[in-house]
């Protein structure tokens, strides 16, 4: 890459060729018939003029003239001057000589601009055709509205381009606008002495050089300011050169009218909406309307984002200065003052979201002071000089008549200058001292050496309106394509049909086909000829009888022509064996490898016709699989019970299940996966993952799980892309978005998380924003309905509903609004309908009229990193549980609340430290006392550390509540577990029954069981029991109690049965066991070794 930028440096000078070709509907003094030639510049340079060519009205000005300059590519700054300055052409009207006259007289007519930008995007020729602008005086200026406006061709070309390919790939273009400062101090008078205005701020040329960038054109504009014209929304050069009138625009470039809601700025919350509508409106402005374009090479774009990733904030510097004096002064130095010093903070960070090209936004501005700056931005000293010495040399080198007519009055008011450079010396002295100042003076200084002027700016609120856009983004944003793509290079997609069979397996198969249905059609034969004789069992059964039977079907079969149908029916499938396995296709030569051949193909043919008839025959005998009594959801409920209870491997049994019945469900595989988790078996995890995916692509949580266990191993590029793919799978989704934003906070990328959390803070806003206009029509039609409840009124009520919905409701984000949309809608309005309507910032016309009531703020239920802690709770993930914990403590929406103690509680509780899970819940406690997810988890924490009646009471409080706990199930069971070891049966039977009510399982039901045999109730007892036994037939508990309660009920076989099948399914040694044998012992069966 050196060797190529070496050479582009020393590449010989490009000449730049300009071709004004002709002009069109030219006016001159003396009517439609004139003389005239062109003139171009460059910069300060005049590029050459044309020869004199007549025209009228119909006929053009063929001037065919061309001008040149070199392109140097020592420097880059030549390239960026192409890029920002434009060529200007200026057509000249020429009077004939008068008697006595020595030389020509001539007239300017019109200006026009010719932007070069395309040539500094590869462009080797392109044409124009540009409005020539009227000059002031010109006899252009009476041309009437509807006649054609006057224009000239324009073709700009290069012999080579002045990037190749690989420099445009590597490069970028930066354009920089300045529209507006709004609420500016109020000791600017616009009808006082004149001032320039100027913004600057620094812009890396290369990894070693940075240029100053200069706009001084900003005009100090009235609200109620009539006597002028009304400035264009039409953006301006930054340096036009001679260009006057409209020549200092920018051909076909226009601001933007820019929702509060898309802005990237300080002041774009609803919050600043009111004032910035008031300053935007009612107070006095300075208008820049100026674009720059800033060429960046690899160099310099690798500086800006380093310099972003450093600082963030970036300084944007704004003064006021003097009128200069039309011409330099002899003598001296030539002294700039500048008044009004102050800086914006721009913060850049948003350029290195992924396919950000653009920020737009209002930044406060703040009197400048040299050790905020250098705080701030790590860079010493400001512009302010340099950008003074810049504006004069541009103000001196603009044509004369665009200098204000007041000038001459600006040297008047001495006085009020000299006070002016009074106040100058406070500005300045932000530069503590000369270099060799001692430092521990400054510290003693420093309050004295106060920006009198700057401060206020802060008083008065100032702000100002910039974008920086990027011709492309500094960090590429990969494509959903490319994403998809890599994802299935790491987790291939499974197939979405079953593997096709190759020739050889499909001609076997078809082979067995052939000879199940012609051995069907036989049986068939066979039926017909001898039924009778089966029917009434009077069947001969001896070999001779059965060989009669074999000679009569082989008669029938020949003699009706079936049996040649038969060896045809089945020619066909042999024939594709033979081509298919055995490959032959040719004729045999030899006749003694043809009879060896066919003995093998002989053999073959009887093995497959045993297999196809044995097929036949085995289908028909098969005994029909009994339709499972669970379904995949029941399972699932299982599972999730035996984890609770922390029987891990009844857990496994039934994930295992699920994916037994169906393992092309991308659910069942998440689930699994999920467990895996819990246990801490990764690997296992992992495998349930990928096979997630690899089923499904687009399932969104299986994507986020396998990036989690990636990032958990290290593996961040892998990890990286699954999170990415899945904010691609589902853009909308707040989960993604937050998943990627945790994971990128992991890895310390702070830039990219905060893009990350920024995109899930705006859909989660933009959700609760939908939720509440739901509400809002739910209520007016509630209350619509309950107004007009007669059904004539009906119709009307609902018209009124859409109505009122409509006129309350906020608009969509993202979406566009018109120039005359309500108050709030757009980024600006002027204050009536006859101020400046165009003016920038320059908003749409604002008409008097009684305004709707505005919305109020969304407020979302939980915040982004609570979506993402309910997500990971659930899937068992507690590694990122923690980070976004930790993130939700910090957040506006955060903080300590008892829903952010209670899940700490919970994830403490998975990871099985109860002491900190002890604390969590107190701190919840102490918040919301009336908690019902605080009070359950409480109890379990209680009932794991074995203090049961603590656990008692925590959920009989949870139960008392009005609203539910988040796991009423668990709570249910454990409570009556609870119950029946207190020796209370009855309220054991119906919490237990509750359980069922709600959700039924084995153990709810096992429950109910041992309570209704506690209490007697044995036919209750068995029936509970057996409805468990059919939930899940391998409990041995279950069994054991279906014993006693056959031994209670004297069925001694059903006993002793209900006991085999206990110990079969390995009924553990304990105090149920024990029971069971004294019972036998009682009633003296029920075991079989007695």
């Amino acid at each position: 890459m050196a060797a190529e930028e070496e050479t582009h440096k020393s590449r010989v000078p490009e000449p730049v060729n300009i071709t004004i070709l002709r002009a069109r509907h030219l006016r001159g003094s003396k009517g439609d018939s004139l003389t005239s030639l062109v003139r171009i510049e460059y910069g300060s340079s005049t590029l050459g003029e044309s020869a004199k060519v007549d025209s009228t009205a119909d006929v053009a000005a063929e001037y065919n003239f061309n001008a040149k300059f070199d392109c140097s590519f020592e420097d880059p700054v030549i390239l960026d001057e192409v890029a920002y300055k434009p060529a200007l052409v200026t057509v000249v009207e020429v009077l004939p000589k008068e008697k006595k006259q020595k030389e020509e007289k001539t007239v300017l007519l019109g200006q026009c601009t010719v932007d070069l930008l395309p040539l500094v995007k590869g462009e080797r020729k392109y044409k124009s055709t540009l409005i020539i602008h009227p000059l002031p005086g010109s006899p252009l200026e009476g041309v009437p509205p509807d006649n054609p406006k006057p224009e000239v061709d324009v073709v700009v070309s290069v012999n080579e381009p002045l990037l190749n390919e690989d420099h445009l790939k590597d490069s970028n273009l930066m354009t920089i606008t300045v529209e507006a400062a709004y609420s500016v101090p109020e000791s600017w008078n616009p009808s006082g002495t004149q001032y320039m205005y100027a913004a600057t701020m620094p812009v890396p040329l290369s990894a070693e050089k940075e240029t100053t960038v200069i706009m001084s054109n900003g005009m100090l504009k009235a609200l109620n300011d009539k006597d002028k014209e009304p400035p264009s929304k039409q953006k301006k050069w930054p340096q036009p050169g001679g260009a006057q009138g409209g020549a200092v625009y920018i051909p076909d470039k226009f601001l933007e009218a820019i929702n509060y809601d898309e802005e990237d700025g300080e002041l774009c919350g609803k919050e600043f909406r009111d004032m910035r509508i008031e300053a935007e409106t009612e107070k006095n402005r300075v208008i820049w309307n100026c674009e720059r374009r800033c060429y960046m090479d690899n160099s310099a774009v690798q500086g800006l984002q380093q310099r972003i990733a450093q600082t963030r904030l970036w300084p944007v510097e704004v003064m006021r200065m003097p009128m200069p004096s039309a011409a330099k002064p002899k003598g001296k130095e030539e002294e700039n003052p500048i008044f009004f010093h102050g800086v914006a903070y721009v913060n850049l960070a948003p350029l290195l979201y992924p396919g950000v090209k653009k920020i737009h936004g209002a930044y406060r501005i703040h009197a400048y002071n040299d050790q905020e700056v250098e705080r701030k931005t790590k860079r010493k000293g400001g512009l302010a000089e340099e950008a003074a010495r810049m504006a004069t040399s541009l103000f001196r080198n603009a044509s004369p008549s665009v200098k204000p007519a007041k000038g001459g009055k600006d040297e008047k008011p001495a006085k009020e200058k000299e006070k002016d450079t009074a106040k100058k010396q406070p500005s300045q002295m932000l530069k503590p001292g000369a270099p060799g100042t001692n430092e521990a003076s400054s510290d003693t200084e420093a309050p004295v050496q106060q920006n009198i002027e700057g401060m206020q700016y802060d008083e008065a609120g100032t702000y100002i309106i910039l974008e920086f856009q990027l011709d492309r983004p500094i960090v590429p944003k990969r494509a959903p394509e490319e994403l998809a793509k890599k994802v299935a290079e790491y987790i291939p997609p499974r197939p979405l049909f079953p593997r096709r069979t190759n020739g050889a397996q499909r001609a076997v198969d078809d082979f067995h086909n052939q000879v199940g249905s012609i051995g069907n059609l036989i049986l068939e034969e066979f039926r017909g000829l001898f039924g009778d004789e089966l029917d009434d069992g009077k069947l001969p059964q001896g070999n001779e009888a059965a060989e009669e039977r074999r000679r009569k079907l082989m008669f029938e079969l020949n003699t009706s022509g079936k049996y040649f149908a038969f060896k045809e029916q089945l020619k066909h499938s042999v024939v594709k064996i033979v081509r298919e396995k055995y490959l032959k296709t040719a004729t045999f030569q030899d006749k003694d490898k043809l009879q060896a051949f066919l003995s093998d193909l002989y053999v073959f043919l009887v093995d497959q016709m045993h297999i196809g008839l044995g097929n036949v025959l085995s289908l028909e005998d098969e005994t029909p699989v009994p339709a499972p009594l669970t379904d995949s959801s029941q399972l699932l409920h299982f599972a999730r019970e035996a984890e609770v209870n922390e029987n891990f491997e009844l857990s496994a049994k039934y994930y295992q299940e699920r994916l037994a019945r169906n393992r092309n469900d991308a659910d069942h595989w998440f689930d699994y996966g999920t467990f895996c988790l819990l246990i801490s078996d990764i690997t296992k995890a992992e495998e349930c993952f990928k096979e997630t995916v690899s089923i499904n692509p687009q399932h969104l949580h299986g994507l986020l799980l396998y990036g989690v266990v990636c990032a958990m191993e290290e593996r961040n590029d892998v990890a990286e892309t699954f999170f990415e793919a899945s904010t691609c799978v589902d853009p909308s989704s707040v989960l993604a978005w937050t998943m990627l934003g945790l994971y990128y906070d992991g890895i310390d990328s702070d830039i990219q998380a905060e893009y990350a959390f920024m995109e899930a803070q705006k859909l989660n806003m933009a959700n609760a924003a939908a939720k509440q206009r739901q509400n809002a029509i739910a209520k007016a039609a509630v209350a619509t309905l309950e107004a007009t409840p007669d059904a004539g009124g009906s119709q009307q009520a609902e018209g009124s509903v859409v109505q009122q919905a409509g006129s309350g409701d906020a608009e969509p984000i993202g979406e566009e609004t018109s120039e005359a949309g309500i108050e709030g809608t757009t980024r600006a309005k002027s204050a009536t309908s006859q101020a400046a309507p165009s003016e920038v910032g320059s908003r749409p016309a604002h008409v008097d009229q009684e305004e709707a009531p505005r919305e109020p703020t969304p407020v979302p239920e939980s915040s982004i990193f609570m979506i993402a802690v309910e997500f990971l709770l659930e899937v068992k993930a507690t590694q990122f549980c923690e980070r976004a914990l930790a993130h939700e403590l910090l957040a506006p929406l955060g903080g300590p609340t008892p829903a952010y103690h209670v899940a700490l509680a919970r994830m403490k509780l998975q990871k099985k430290e109860l002491d900190d899970a002890d604390h969590s819940l107190k701190e919840a406690l102490v918040l919301n006392y009336q908690n019902p997810d605080a009070w359950s988890i409480q109890g379990h924490l209680r009932y794991l550390q074995g203090n049961m009646e603590d656990a008692k009471m925590c959920y009989e409080r949870t139960l008392s509540f009005v609203a539910d706990a988040r796991e009423m199930h668990s709570i249910y069971l454990r409570l009556a577990s609870i119950y029946l070891q207190d020796g209370q049966y009855q309220e054991a039977k119906n919490t237990f029954l509750y359980a069922c009510k709600k959700s039924p399982s084995c153990i709810s039901w096992l429950g109910v069981g041992i309570a209704c045999y506690r209490l007697g109730e044995l036919s209750e007892a068995e029936d509970a029991l057996c409805e468990a036994n059919i939930l899940n037939n391998s409990d041995p508990e279950v069994w054991g109690y279906l014993s006693l309660v056959c031994l209670a009920t004297e069925r001694q076989l059903e006993a002793e049965q209900a006991y085999k099948y206990a110990l079969k399914v390995s009924l553990q040694e304990g105090p149920l066991l024990d029971e069971i044998h004294d019972m036998q012992q009682q009633v003296g069966f029920g075991n079989p070794q007695f």
